[in-house]
């Protein structure tokens, strides 16, 4: 009675879903699929939102740097009470005293003609423009991968928690059987201990499962800001090789596509013209300015008549920069090395964004040969484990090979979830790596998912 107990456990466990998602409480209706924690990310990660913020403010650069080939407009008044008292060494001159007030009234319009600094600082604005749209499409992406690792280290962590459940209870009806049947006789005590010693280690596994997707749960959490909702269990999974299925492809599309690489790109340029507007300070300057004025004071001088003065100019201004105390050369050669370090760190990461592109890609080859694997093995494990059995029964294999042909199945199903998961995400970062991943992917893993009606 107890085998049969013990069989029909683990029936129920090789029955549901490969992943083990039928192991755990029914779904319900409304439980959360990958497409809605990913739009709960968007308008909840602070990562996310920081990124967002960062390009706003990035998108001010431009017009910063406009102003400097634009005019620029100034006023400036002022009004001043004047009391003077006047008196002389010399006794026979008399003094005299004024009170006054003295106005005046500035109006300057500067218009920069030739200023080659402002100029390569406007084609700096654009860079940093340009490289800013890199960095949040690189946060984007980085959003989406996040968001898809969190949810499936959830489901796997789950999985894990049923799996270690299922384990203990099939292991617990073993170890009851041997409990019987070393009372009767038919079996020693070392099986009876061998029993105990894997139900002992079943349970230290799930409480190590349960800790695990507690832990899970609170990284999830950090990106949607709220409690883990319950998750749609992954269902059928289609494996579907890169396309085009060319490895070289992948990394040359990488090497130009890739969102660090353009982000990394953009610095370089930006480091080239910062060598271009230092030097800029070498050439002259030529400015046409227009001004108006108008100073109006009352009784001045000695008692004299007040007096209104009109001003208008127009003119040219050139400044010609001729020693500086070095300050330029030394700008100069800075601007230099920065520029050398950009382009180390953008080869830098063309190299690193090639390895990324051929991890994934064959992540993604050698994970799906790993699902039909571990699904045959899977198979075979289970018809290994009714032989096993059956040969208890009659007498030609132990316990302990009962045992071991059980956590054989177990780690196989663990093995197959992982493998699983692992080809998910590296679908998604491969696609990552050359630029492409965007919220269609979400969409399309989100099919694989068995999603309440």
């Amino acid at each position: 009675m107890h085998q049969r107990r013990a069989k029909a456990a683990l029936l129920a466990l090789t029955s549901g879903a490969v992943l083990g998602s039928a192991l755990c409480v029914t779904t319900p209706a409304r439980s959360a699929d990958l497409l809605d924690v990913y739009k709960q990310a968007q308008s909840a990660d602070a990562v996310y939102a920081s990124a967002r913020a960062a390009w706003v403010a990035t998108q001010e650069k431009l017009p910063q740097a406009r102003s400097g080939l634009l005019p620029s407009l100034s006023l400036s008044g002022s009004t001043q009470y004047n009391d003077r008292d006047i008196s002389f060494r010399d006794p026979t001159i008399v003094g005299s005293s004024s009170r006054f007030n003295a106005n005046a009234l500035s109006l300057s319009l500067t218009q920069p003609v030739y200023r080659r600094q402002n100029v390569v600082a406007f084609e700096q604005g654009k860079t940093q423009v340009d490289q800013a749209d890199a960095v949040l499409s690189l946060a984007a992406q980085d959003l989406i991968t996040r968001t898809a690792q969190a949810y499936v280290d959830v489901l796997l962590a789950r999985d894990n928690v049923a799996f270690a459940g299922a384990q203990k209870t099939a292991i617990a009806e073993q170890l009851t059987q041997a409990k019987i049947s070393f009372q009767v006789g038919t079996v020693t005590i070392t099986d009876t201990h061998e029993a105990q010693a894997r139900y002992d280690l079943a349970v230290s596994q799930e409480i190590v499962a349960q800790s695990d997707l507690e832990v899970k749960q609170r990284a999830l959490e950090l990106l949607i800001n709220k409690n883990t909702p319950t998750l749609a269990p992954l269902g059928a999974l289609q494996l579907i090789s890169p396309e085009p299925a060319a490895l070289d492809k992948w990394v040359e599309e990488a090497r130009t596509a890739n969102p660090q690489v353009r982000a990394a790109e953009s610095n370089w340029t930006l480091a080239e013209q910062e060598v271009k507007r230092n030097r800029g300070a070498h050439y002259p300057t030529l400015d046409a300015f227009a001004g108006y004025s108008r100073n109006a004071s009352g009784v001045g001088t000695l008692g004299g008549p007040g007096t209104d003065i009109n001003n208008r100019n127009v003119g040219l201004q050139l400044a010609v920069p001729i020693y500086q105390g070095g300050l330029v050369n030394s700008r100069v050669r800075e601007a230099i090395a920065n520029q050398e370090k950009a382009r180390q760190d953008l080869e830098n990461t063309r190299r690193s964004s090639e390895l990324q592109a051929r991890q994934n890609y064959l992540g993604v080859t050698s994970g799906m040969a790993q699902v039909k694997a571990l699904e045959a093995a899977l198979t075979s494990s289970q018809s290994a484990l009714d032989s096993t059995r059956l040969g208890r029964e009659v007498g030609v294999r132990t316990q302990v090979d009962v045992l071991n042909a059980q956590q054989q199945i177990f780690s196989a199903r663990r093995d197959l979830a992982q493998a699983k998961y692992n080809y998910i995400m590296s679908t998604l970062k491969l696609k990552a790596a050359v630029g492409r991943l965007s919220e269609a992917d979400v969409v399309a893993v989100n099919a694989w998912l068995e999603r309440g009606k």
